[in-house]
């Protein structure tokens, strides 16, 4: 069908768009609570975090990292108005110096590999799709750093036919299970995944919407469109909202192959039992280690799958096994690192640290707040260990204070204090 010379134009009805959404909240679905818990799934940070906002908007996200992390954050966006908004916010609040507005599209980021710890993209991925975007940003992220990527998902399988033709033309969905597949099939592995609950859409983006479209200008070319538009998704939310919504995705890429600190990691599998115990009394000077993991992986109490992983080399041999199992601190539950194991012929190399981040993370996933280590003190800081007494944590054994350790795994959660309680296969 043409359009009549009383249509509007794309391009006027693209700029009432923007124009409806100046000046809210946010520009879709989130809160700050949210943010604040992808950031603690996201795992220890370095002292000064450089990350890169993706499709920033206004910079909520992006204002609230600089703030409470201490991050410099590069804001990528291509509508210039609202790198303004940010750039006038961070100045408001004293934070010019960690923000900078980069005006350019996230299909072009002129930026070297590696170049970030952290890569965050609040509710922009789908401008160029999920599976695109992790392919794309996949590379700046520094080794040991992070990519956290929200995106909508159907939360059913099988929604009502109007919530499927609305997305279908829209910017069609995938289950949870869909998109983590495309996260792996990108380069990643998804470390843990957060639905977003349903009132991060309307406190800060719906209700502050609805209340801009009752004052509209609608004689304004397009803005009848874009108005039109908003009350459709407003009200498909309100009556199929249970069918779909947002998902925070914390995801770690994969080495590249051949890259120096390219050790592939994966949770321990049967048949890699004899392997383990192989590499466990080649770096211990006594079978005690050894004879310890074989004594938890037959304590129902203590082992916990998914918590013992091993880094593979080239070759598909096994080099290293990092082992989280359940103890008690104060009586509450929380996690043993105990032992880390490298084969002596790849110490040195990089694998301990990649088996004892892959296993951390596995636990952040796992719903895990706390892990403890008696170890060296110039090693496990790396991961955001500290000495446990910072919490009240103590050894049921005498040991300097700054070789026992804990890591709070959630922020969010209170770190309990007192004995630790260690499984009866230590022996303490």
């Amino acid at each position: 069908m043409s359009r009549s010379s009383a249509d509007p134009s794309p391009d006027a009805v693209t700029e009432a768009f923007f124009a409806l959404h100046r000046g809210l909240p946010r520009q879709g679905p989130g809160s700050d609570d949210t943010t604040r818990r992808l950031l603690r799934l996201a795992g220890p940070l370095p002292a000064r975090p450089r990350v890169l906002d993706v499709g920033c908007g206004p910079g909520r996200s992006a204002l609230l990292l600089a703030a409470e992390v201490g991050a410099h954050v590069t804001c990528v966006d291509l509508h210039q108005p609202f790198l303004d908004e940010l750039t006038a916010a961070a100045s408001r609040r004293g934070l010019a110096a960690r923000i900078t507005a980069v005006h350019c599209s996230m299909d072009r980021l002129p930026f070297p590999d590696h170049a970030f710890d952290l890569v965050w993209a609040e509710g922009s991925a789908y401008l160029m799709g999920f599976e695109a975007a992790l392919r794309s940003w996949r590379r700046l992220v520094a080794p040991g750093g992070a990519l956290v990527v929200t995106e909508p998902e159907w939360s059913v399988p099988d929604p009502s036919p109007r919530a499927r033709a609305f997305w279908d033309a829209t910017y069609p969905l995938r289950t949870a299970a869909g998109n983590t597949a495309l996260a792996e099939a990108a380069g990643h592995r998804v470390v843990a995944r957060l639905p977003q609950p349903d009132g991060d859409w309307w406190a800060e983006y719906y209700d502050p919407l609805a209340e801009r479209i009752a004052a509209a200008d609608l004689a304004r070319p397009g803005m009848t469109q874009a108005v039109a538009a908003a009350r459709e998704e407003i009200a498909l939310r309100r009556e199929h909202g249970g069918e779909y919504g947002y998902a925070g995705y914390v995801l770690r890429p994969h080495p590249s192959p051949g890259a120096a600190s390219g050790w592939r990691t994966r949770p321990e599998t049967p048949r890699d039992a004899a392997a383990v115990r192989a590499i466990d009394l080649a770096a211990f000077p006594t079978a005690e280690e050894a004879d310890v993991v074989d004594a938890l992986r037959a304590d129902p109490g203590a082992w916990l799958d998914g918590l013992s992983w091993v880094a593979e080399a080239a070759d598909g041999t096994l080099a290293g096994h990092a082992l989280l199992t359940r103890c008690h601190v104060g009586g509450h539950p929380a996690l043993a690192l105990a032992p880390v194991a490298v084969d002596p012929a790849h110490q040195g190399k990089g694998a301990g640290s990649a088996v004892v981040r892959a296993a951390l993370d596995a636990a952040r996933a796992a719903g895990e707040h706390l892990a403890v280590v008696l170890g060296h003190p110039g090693y496990y800081p790396r991961f955001g260990f500290a000495p446990a007494s910072r919490w009240g944590i103590g050894a049921p054994f005498e040991v300097p204070d700054e070789a026992m350790m804990a890591l709070p795994l959630d922020a969010a959660r209170p770190v309990p204090g007192g004995v630790i309680q260690y499984p009866a296969a230590f022996g303490v």
